[in-house]
């Protein structure tokens, strides 16, 4: 099969983890007999820089134009230790979803075997868990209209929500709960919050179609309490946009390492797949940036268009890369090697590659030892 892919590198660490999950797909192209053609884009500060604007409109018709989009990351120090910048490069990728009608963010959390150690929280805790945290992504603080006074002494901004921008949502979170462990949670803050009440209304509505799905609430303040004490009672997180925010960056304690979470962006014509790091200017060309969350953002994005065994071959990559210890620094165990990002990319480049081949043939290749036969 034949698909258009639009790559969007932006800043920092961003084009260093692109690099490695388009060498994933690049292999699976090879195996499975597909053709993937890469558009290139800049966005980001990389594009105030060439044209002024984080999102130039040739970048808009390429995504609009492609079957997916691949996304690295945003940002850089320049104009986040500077408030007053009036052009931000995080304004390039909430315009784009705005664009393309991006609605509902997904983000799984998984809990790797190899990686428990890593985690701040007690094995017992988070051993075998498995969430989704489904995010409203066009609505709510972050779009809503903003101001500052004219003496800068005191501002606004507005949280907006519509019963068709819920129930939308909503629903993409019902029907996946329908195919994992049949429960739904709904984050928010309906004891103070007007929009909250509107999302308790609507999402009680909704799931009177899905009557095989359990339905609870849960505020925010005691949400986050609960993702630590007990995550295991979480199957599917649904939650409006800042709140989805807090609930999904936090649960990266789960797994250990930030580096391990991918995500999609989904609306109606278009999807975007993004590793949720941020860009971390301080790692910039040093070769040392996790790639797999942007491997996995590939994986999701393989699924999205159809190629289930496919995505399942780059998670069993990154599965194998783990169990082998072919890891970066961020989540390296004790007196491990750590493997530079341009590594694990490899590695898991011929894992899709030679899925046969042993454990042992691996680890030579990685130390550079042998050639999978």
């Amino acid at each position: 099969m034949k698909f258009t892919i639009a790559v969007l590198p932006g800043d920092g660490i961003g084009p260093e983890v692109t690099n490695q999950a388009i060498k994933a797909l690049e292999a699976v192209a090879d195996v499975y007999d597909h053709v993937f053609i890469f558009k290139e884009a800049k966005m980001g500060a990389c594009a105030i820089e060439k044209t002024g604007s984080p999102l130039p409109d040739k970048t808009i018709e390429i995504c609009r134009k492609a079957d997916a989009i691949l996304f690295g990351a945003v940002g850089d120090p320049k104009y986040d230790n500077n408030p007053s910048a009036k052009v931000r490069p995080e304004q390039g990728l909430l315009r784009l979803r705005k664009e393309l009608g991006l609605y509902c963010n997904v983000r799984p959390v998984k809990a790797y075997s190899k990686l428990i150690k890593n985690s701040p929280l007690k094995r017992e805790v988070i051993t075998g868990v498995d969430i989704v945290v489904f995010r409203e992504l066009t609505g709510g603080i972050y779009f809503g209209n903003k101001e500052l006074s004219e003496n800068q002494k005191s501002a606004f901004d507005v949280c907006t929500y519509s019963v068709e921008e819920i129930t939308r949502v909503t629903h993409l979170a019902f029907k996946a709960a329908q195919d994992r462990k049949k429960k739904v949670t709904l984050v928010d803050k309906a004891n103070v919050l007007e929009t909250s009440r509107l999302w308790r209304k609507t999402v009680t509505e909704v799931a009177k179609e899905y009557k095989d799905i359990e339905l609870e609430f849960l505020f925010i303040d005691n949400a986050v309490i609960q993702l630590i004490l007990n995550p295991k009672q979480f199957d599917v997180i649904l939650s409006e946009n800042l709140f989805g925010d807090i609930l999904s960056d936090q649960s990266s304690a789960i797994g250990g390492s930030i580096g391990l979470l991918a995500s999609s962006s989904v609306g109606k014509k278009n999807a975007l797949f993004e590793p949720i790091h941020g860009s971390f200017p301080q790692a910039t060309g040093k070769n040392i940036a996790n790639p797999l969350a942007s491997i996995l953002s590939a994986a999701m994005m393989l699924e999205h268009l159809g190629l289930q065994e496919e995505a399942d071959a780059v998670r069993r990559g990154v599965e194998k890369s783990l169990d082998l210890g072919i890891t970066t620094e961020d989540i390296k165990g004790k007196n491990q090697y750590a493997a530079a990002t341009s590594k694990v990319g490899d590695f898991i480049s011929d894992y899709i590659m030679n899925q046969e081949d042993s454990n042992i043939n691996f680890q030579n290749i990685h130390m550079g030892q042998s050639t999978i036969i």
